[in-house]
Order: structure tokens, then sequence, then C-alpha cells
């Protein structure tokens, strides 16, 4: 119905009375050119073309969705709900134009490397600049920097879906970047298939993921923040002993997540079934249980900001969590790489952002059950990535999540490596998880409650 209703004001504005003939013609074409649903790749080509025809005939006026041609589609990242920043001023609008315009004429001269330089300024003063983002992207493409070329490209459609010059080039780089991405995902693929052939029994494959479960709980509670150590973390785990000196509330974040991940262990991969919103609001209620347990496992009340994120509405909380478990229940997800299908369980939880705090530890340790139903280990996004870790979820929320998903994808071939290594003749041990060097202050610590 809104497709009609905006058919016909579009219809009404610019072919008089021809729109109802357009719009039914339009429709049908739809219906007849469009695949079933069930080929992927085919229907977001289809989408791509009838997106398209939409900027030819209406013009850039009324904005249609992003140009997505790629199966990496995240259903909240919607033109309404952009990071919101603020716009620069008119004489900072000029002076990127003018960069731009030197940039273009640098390049004339042959002098890429100074038009490289100047596209940059341009868009450090004007960061959703189109023409520099396509232009800037044509030079990354003749510099065989393709992944970066489409993302330059994916920014420009999601900033001005109507864009030709930015739909034509990402045309041209999308089959090249999907296919550097599968390549990729290969390579994890033949890691994963060396850990299955270690036998279960293996004494050192035990040790390490005994190391691996504690370096997690460290790592994703140092991301935001926490200062325990690897050492006092698995002296609480172990003992259930507080640690002097550092504060309660840090000590019980560490203790929830050990009981999250015991759940998730003991629990969730023991079972059959779709995944549920209850099963999230389960995971929450542990993370979340020792140190607020009044917010544990419900939804929040109240809205949140993320930096330039505003994540949705607490009355619109409760459908965007049964979208979020229809989609991980779909055959589309499900018949998606692992890594993928991890990555975007991820981002999607943590886009929605539904609970008043926990939602990166929940949505790490979702990825994990995603990754390990698998067949795959779980995995660690190290303290020291963090940077790194939420400058590709910025990216993600600006309109191109594939940078995250590249991301996700690095840190699971970490993790087999290390496992590999770890396992092999001669290993060495994970650095930090010594028991000879566990907790010096133990003697000082006091009993812990739970």
């Amino acid at each position: 119905m809104a497709s009609v209703k905006e058919c016909r004001y579009a219809g009404g504005r610019f072919l008089g009375g021809w729109a109802p003939v357009l719009c039914v013609l339009v429709g049908f074409l739809a219906a007849v050119l469009m695949p079933p649903l069930g080929d992927g790749g085919q229907c977001c080509a289809a989408m791509k073309g009838f997106a398209q025809l939409r900027c030819q005939l209406w013009g850039s006026g009324q904005q249609p969705p992003a140009v997505q041609s790629t199966s990496l589609t995240v259903t909240f990242t919607a033109l309404d709900v952009l990071p919101l920043r603020s716009k620069p001023s008119k004489e900072i609008e000029l002076e990127a134009k003018a960069a731009l315009q030197l940039a273009l004429e640098m390049r004339k001269l042959g002098k890429r490397e100074k038009a490289h330089k100047l596209l940059v300024h341009a868009l450090s003063m004007n960061p959703d600049f189109v023409d520099a983002l396509t232009e800037l992207g044509t030079i990354l493409e003749e510099e065989k920097d393709v992944v970066q070329a489409d993302h330059l490209y994916t920014k420009a459609l999601a900033i001005s879906p109507c864009n030709e010059r930015a739909l034509v080039s990402r045309d041209r780089t999308l089959p090249l970047v999907e296919e550097i991405d599968q390549r990729y995902f290969g390579i994890i693929d033949g890691k994963v298939r060396r850990l299955m052939s270690i036998p279960k029994g293996n004494s050192a494959l035990r040790r390490v993921m005994e190391e691996t479960y504690y370096h997690h709980i460290y790592h994703t509670v140092a991301i935001e923040g926490n200062t325990l150590t690897l050492s006092e973390i698995r002296h609480i785990i172990e003992t259930r002993y507080a640690v002097a000196g550092k504060t309660l509330h840090e000590q019980n974040e560490a203790v929830g997540v050990d009981a999250a991940m015991k759940y998730i262990n003991t629990t969730l991969l023991s079972r059959t079934g779709a995944m549920t919103v209850g099963d999230i609001l389960e995971i929450h209620r542990r993370v979340l249980g020792y140190v607020d347990p009044v917010e544990a496992g419900r939804l929040r009340t109240s809205q949140v900001f993320v930096g330039h994120h505003v994540p949705p509405h607490p009355q619109d909380l409760q459908r965007h969590m049964q979208e979020l478990v229809q989609w991980l229940n779909t055959d589309e997800a499900l018949q998606m790489h692992p890594v993928e299908y991890a990555a975007l369980a991820h981002y999607k939880l943590v886009y929605v952002h539904p609970f008043v705090d926990g939602n990166g530890r929940t949505s790490r340790l979702l990825m994990n059950v995603v990754l390990m139903q698998a067949r795959y280990p779980p995995i660690t996004i190290r303290k020291e990535q963090r940077a790194e870790y939420y400058a590709a979820l910025d990216t993600a929320n600006e309109g191109d999540v594939r940078p995250f998903i590249r991301f996700i994808a690095k840190c699971t071939e970490m993790t087999l490596d290390t496992l590999l290594i770890s396992t092999a003749e001669h290993a060495v041990g994970l650095p930090g998880a010594s028991r000879a060097h566990a907790c010096p202050d133990c003697k000082q610590t006091i009993p812990f409650h739970n």
C-alpha cells in the first residue's frame, strides 16, 4: 500500500494522468521478472535493477532504500536510522569541493599520490562528500585496492542511492570483492578441518581449550574497561573468592560471563531447535545477573545512545528482537558461511542494543553460539583489537557491514592458528595463563558471595 501511494504521488508530480497505468505496468514487470525468493543472488540483482529503475523514473528527490546486492544485507540498517552527524559548514563544504577539483587536476597530470592526499583531505572535512568518495574509490581501484574501493562506493550509495557513477563502479567491484571474501572463508574452512582432525582426547587440545575459556572472559570484559588481570579472573572463577583491591562490580562481571558460558555449553549447545528471544534473554540474565539483577534478562525501558548510533526506541524492541530471531532461523541465514552468519548475528543484536548494559558481552556470546553450532571453535576478540572492533561496528552502522564480517573472520583465523600451534609438536602455551603465576595476592582475598 505504501508503495502504491508513493507511486501515485510521484506519478502525479512527474507524469500526470499516466501514473496509475505506469504503476500497474511497473508492478506487473516486477512480479514477472523477479526470480523466486529462494534464489538469493538473482533476487538481489533484480532488486538492484528495480532500484535503478526507480532512480531513473523518480530521481533522487524520493530516496529509495540503499542498493544492496549482496547476502550481507542488514535489515535494521536503513536510511532513516543512519548515524546522526553534524553537517559541515558552507565554508568547509566549499573547501572540500576545492580540494576535489584540485585532485581532479592532479590526476589528469598523472600526480596520483597528490590527488589521493587531496581527496583524503576533502573527506576529512566532509566525510559524506559523495563525489570525493567515488573519485577516491576510482583511484584505489586503479591501485588494485579493490576491497577499499568497493567500500567507498558502498558508502557513497548509502548516502546517495541514485548516484550513477557509484552504482556502475560498485557493479564492477562487487563480484571481485565477493570472490576475495569467499577465498578467505575457504582458508578458514581448511584450518577448521585440520582442527577437527585432532582426536578429541588430545591432552594439548584440552589444555588450550581450557586456557581459551579464561582468555575469552578476560578479553570480553576488558574490552569494556574491566581492569581484572587474567590470573585474577582465573582465581575468581576457580575459587569463588574475591580479589582484594578490585571492585566487586568488576569481579561480578567476570562471574556473569562465566555463568553465561556454562549455560551455553550445558543447555543451548546440547539441544535442538530454533533460537528464540528467550534464549538470548537467558544469556543476558546470566551476563548481568551478578551486577544488576533487576535489569538482567529484560529489555530496556529507556532510550540509549551509542556514539553516533541511535538504537531503536524501547517500544520497538520486542518487534526488533522477534525479527532478529526470525532471521536467525531462516534458510537464508542458515545457508551462509558460519563466520558470516555469526558476525551478522553479533552485529544485528548489538545494533538493536536491547539491554541497558551487557549488550556487547551478550552479542559476542551469541556469535560464539552460532559458531559452535557449526562446529567451529568459539573465538575471542582481544582487548588490543578494541579500536579496530569498534571502528568496524561504526562502519557497519554507516551501511557497509562487510568490514565487520572480515574483522570477525580475522579473529576466527587467529583463534584457529592459536589452537593449531598449541596442539602441534613442541607447542607453546598461551601467554599469561600459567597456574604458577596465578593471583599472587590470593592470601589477601575475602570470601566471594553469589
